[in-house]
């Protein structure tokens, strides 16, 4: 006999009995991302922190990262719409909403030479390490 775990809860199969069609996952689309779901990577050299952060699907216009001292805020508009013309929907789902991340690190960021790129949704910031300076939201390019 098995004695594997399940990922499972015992909770799980219960509220899915009680309440049949209330926890009900869209037929069209995605959940709206959480804070913990934009994945990152941070890394520390001698002189920079390298963050990668994942946000696929959303167009570089709508990231805003802020650099401010330690703290590193990445936010981002997440918005879903459907625009098939010429169909009858019986049910769409559609979402919008931000999502936001902070991180603090080790030392202050020099905000006049931090860079930020994104390609292939994945973010990456470089950030010199610096003296303490002024709040500057980056240029993404």
């Amino acid at each position: 006999m098995s004695s594997l775990i399940s990922r499972t809860s015992l909770f799980d199969d219960f509220f899915k009995d009680f309440a049949p069609g209330f926890f009900v996952k869209p037929l069209q689309g995605d959940v709206l991302p959480s804070p913990g779901q934009i994945r990152m990577d941070v890394k520390e050299s001698g002189n920079a922190y390298t963050i990668e952060a994942e946000v696929p699907g959303v167009p570089k216009e709508a990231i805003h990262v802020t650099v401010d001292g330690h703290t590193i805020t990445l936010r981002a508009e997440v918005k879903q719409e459907s625009s098939r013309s010429g169909e009858s929907f019986l049910r769409n789902e559609r979402y919008y909403g931000t999502v936001s991340r902070s991180l603090t690190l080790p030392s202050p960021i020099n905000s006049q030479q931090a860079q930020a790129h994104y390609e292939h949704g994945v973010l990456r910031l470089t950030l010199p390490k610096s003296s303490p300076s002024s709040t500057r939201e980056l240029t993404i390019q």
